[in-house]
């Protein structure tokens, strides 16, 4: 395994690379990682992983500074899962001095996490766009976790005629049904046992459906109650959207997802559920 440090020494390395499977990541990796690494590997002649803790995408009074932090653990984890390459640039090289040029995605990203969070997914937007640039791909790697991410991702990729194909691998999730984050290190033990809750609402929300109930609001209030019962009083937000445009949808389609965000005293943590049973 390669680790690559500048944009030079990485297209060079590339260059002796067949198709790539490409993961960008912000590290501080967890088997949810591991997993899209996985997924790569079985369909491309080779893998690269970036792990770059993209300041562009944290507004002001987030978690930047302090968000979690690994590079060494991070590399025996890839090497052991047979990595070709690990991209870990300098901030200084993706974002040179005098760097003024954004992408800026519209409808989709100004919902729920970008109306929640300014300019995130416009940080979003640029990064993944400069490292499509810079690794050249063929496939890249997505968790549905991060279902809005997604959908922003496939959305700029085919307007701007990006040649990728987007791969969204289903949520890893802890034995408790917890989604696996590189924030839930940051649960004290209190808000540890009651976070699997969120996954809980959300199965409550796709067991009414279906049942058969497709109002909205019925099934967004089942989010909310389920969450009050297991003592989560502070929501973001508990939607029920379409999953291309991420608009609220009534009466709910069976394409329809549920999605919900929840603050704790050191992490926000999303999660996400499609209602229709695969």
């Amino acid at each position: 395994m390669e680790q690559c440090i500048t944009i030079e020494s990485l297209r060079h390395a590339r260059n002796t690379l067949g198709n790539v499977g490409f993961v960008p990541t912000m590290g501080f990796l967890h088997e949810g990682h591991l997993s899209l690494v996985r997924r790569a590997k079985a369909e491309n002649d080779a893998v690269i992983v970036s792990i770059f803790v993209n300041p562009a995408q944290f507004g002001p009074g987030e978690d930047f500074e302090t968000y979690p932090r690994s590079l060494e653990q991070d590399m025996a984890l890839l090497a052991k899962e047979g990595v070709d390459i690990v991209f870990t640039p300098k901030a200084g090289d993706i974002y040179p001095q005098n760097y003024v040029t954004e992408v800026s995605v519209k409808g989709v990203a100004t919902q729920l996490e970008g109306a929640s969070r300014p300019g995130h997914f416009t940080g979003v937007a640029t990064i993944v766009t400069k490292l499509f640039n810079i690794v050249q791909p063929q496939k890249a790697y997505f968790g549905q976790k991060d279902a809005q991410q997604c959908a922003v991702i496939k959305r700029f990729v085919a307007d701007l005629n990006i040649p990728v194909t987007i791969i969204t691998v289903p949520t890893w999730r802890e034995k408790d049904g917890l989604a696996s984050s590189s924030r839930n290190v940051r649960l004290n033990p209190e808000e540890r046992e009651k976070a699997p809750a969120l996954y809980k609402a959300l199965q409550r929300a796709q067991s009414l459906f279906q049942k058969g109930e497709r109002d909205r609001n019925v099934l967004e209030k089942a989010i909310r109650d389920t969450l009050k019962q297991n003592n989560i009083e502070k929501i973001d937000y508990a939607k029920i959207v379409d999953p291309l445009t991420f608009q609220e949808v009534n009466p709910v389609s069976e394409s329809g997802i549920a999605l919900l965000a929840v603050p704790f005293s050191q992490a926000r943590l999303i999660d996400n559920l499609p209602l229709a049973l695969e």
